[in-house]
């Protein structure tokens, strides 16, 4: 060998050494979560994972228990309107500068002047003051549960937002500046991908990884088959499971762990309270006596999920009690309907209302609930219900849920949604809540005031007894009828340890970006 290709081998090595040493780090992470705009605050799914980047005050641990995350205590005053919360010490923005209480004070306010699912907060929050990393919320009327609340609202660096003038339409691909122990430095939706960089000024535990990617699939199918192939280390969809059909595939590949946990996340049926016959309870039981429970777990959990009970809050929330069981009962359902003057007199198989007119339902949904909409008009009309599906986009359903233009709807809980306003459900249901997912269809004066009970005690044994009550409600009233109970699952890279899960945001959380790095 000459000097001179020696030389040349020799500097092909030390480039080929070089680029090894600086390839990054990457934890890839598949959803069906899918980005549509560049927004952080505006677009859906952004604001799922920009409390990694933007760490809300608070965060639930893997047993549900409220604990510290921006913040690491509150004090609350003996009434509940005044919420003081400390600010854990050496938190720093990803360019450099120190997390402060103006930043929480300004982050909270802007939500509830600028974020239309937050218009709780502007309604409410009569004041707020800052004294160093104190900073301290008065509401006009006691808010148990703010700790709670304050697990699911980003902070956001003041010296950066306060400059613009509309944050829900404000775009940008990146980067992004967060505090948390990454940053998202782009949104590429031509990839599909989130990518998070690790956050130079992090002062906590170090993440292993030096980025994260996420990446988005079109369908269940083509995000199986990329863990299948081993292109994806884990699987996340909020407040949903992995696939289930794909389950077995998966495990039969020896890659993957799998972890499975009861969630409080369901398939419920809403009502339109404010139009007949929805707004009569007899009509409303006839319709839960119609529904083929079993069959719904079956095709819908395969085997991963149970029938559920009438007080609507699974066993997986704290406070559950035991209601009855949903019954599948059409001949009752029937009889119900019947007592309570439905008939078909022409024989058409269509029952009328006390109008003499066909009683013919408009069943709203979004796209993704085709299949259970299709086993529930088949239900109704097995009872002479008439059923017209009407199936549209995200942002079309929320308008019409929100102007009260359907009859009846099939949408989801989640478990951040279980555990909003006074908890057990009550955040989809009372009518003075806003938000995208929740129906505020009941103005019941007797399902209000508890709401305000639940939210001003601070007595856990009442809190408990409470729990009972709204229970006992969903029971009797029906505002919305649970199709089935169901289990999280979530696949995991046998090669990676340190997953961490909560009930809040399953794996998603600044314990497993932190924690996770290869098996020793």
């Amino acid at each position: 060998m000459t000097v001179k290709a020696g030389m040349i081998l020799f500097l092909l090595l030390t480039m080929t050494t070089c680029c090894m040493a600086a390839e990054e780090k990457t934890l890839r992470i598949a959803t069906l979560n899918e980005i549509k705009s560049p927004s952080f605050l505006g677009d859906y799914s952004t604001g799922l994972f920009n409390h990694i980047s933007n760490p809300p005050l608070m965060q639930m641990d893997s047993s549900g228990k409220i604990i510290g995350l921006l913040a690491d205590s509150f004090d609350v005053s003996s009434d509940n309107t005044k919420w003081t919360f400390n600010l854990k010490p050496n938190q720093y923005w990803s360019d450099g500068k120190p997390v402060t209480g103006e930043d929480v004070a300004f982050s909270i306010n802007m939500y509830g002047k600028s974020i239309p699912s937050a218009g709780w907060i502007g309604e409410t929050l009569k004041d707020t003051q800052v004294d160093g990393n104190k900073v301290t919320f008065t509401f006009n009327k006691p808010y148990t549960n703010l700790d709670r609340e304050f697990t699911s609202y980003s902070i956001m660096p003041k010296h950066i937002w306060e400059s613009i003038d509309n944050p829900v339409n404000f775009t940008s691909n990146g980067p992004y500046v967060g505090c948390g122990p990454f940053y998202v430095d782009k949104i590429d939706l031509n990839a599909g991908k989130l990518i998070f960089k690790k956050n130079p000024s992090w002062k906590g535990n170090a993440p292993y990884y030096d980025q994260v990617e996420i990446s988005w699939f079109k369908n269940a199918d083509a995000a199986a088959k990329a863990l299948e192939s081993g292109a994806m280390d884990t699987y996340w969809k909020y407040a949903d499971a992995y696939p289930y059909s794909a389950v077995d595939s998966l495990k039969a590949t020896g890659k993957f762990d799998i972890l499975e946990t009861p969630t409080s996340g369901m398939t419920f049926l809403g009502f339109n309270l404010k139009n007949e016959p929805l707004s009569d309870v007899n009509f409303r039981k006839a319709i839960a006596e119609s529904i083929n429970y079993p069959e719904f777990v079956q095709v819908s959990t395969l085997g991963h999920g149970s029938i559920p009970n009438s007080g609507f809050v699974p066993p997986a929330m704290d406070g559950y009690v035991d209601t009855q069981a949903m019954q599948y009962n059409p001949e009752d359902a029937k009889k119900i309907l019947q007592e309570a003057g439905y008939k078909d007199s022409d024989g058409n198989g269509i029952i009328e209302g006390p109008d003499g007119k066909d009683t013919v339902l408009e069943l709203l949904i979004r796209n993704s609930f085709s299949r259970e909409a299709e086993l529930l008009k088949e239900y109704l009309n097995a009872v002479g219900i008439g059923t017209d599906i009407k199936s549209v986009e995200d942002n079309t359903w929320f308008d019409l849920k929100d102007n009260y233009k359907y009859d009846i709807t099939l949408t989801r809980t989640t478990p951040w949604g279980m555990l909003m306003h006074a908890g057990w459900a009550t955040g989809y249901f009372d009518s003075r809540r806003t938000g995208q997912g929740v129906l505020h269809t009941v103005d019941d004066k007797k399902f209000l005031d508890l709401c305000d009970n639940i939210l001003a005690t601070t007595d856990k044994s009442k809190l408990k007894e409470y729990a009972k009550e709204v229970q006992n409600y969903y029971a009797e009233n029906l505002p919305g009828i649970p199709l089935y109970w169901k289990n999280d699952v979530t696949p995991y890279n046998k090669d990676i340890t340190g997953w961490y899960s909560s009930p809040l945001y399953g794996i998603m959380n600044e314990f497993t970006f932190t924690g996770v790095k290869p098996v020793a």
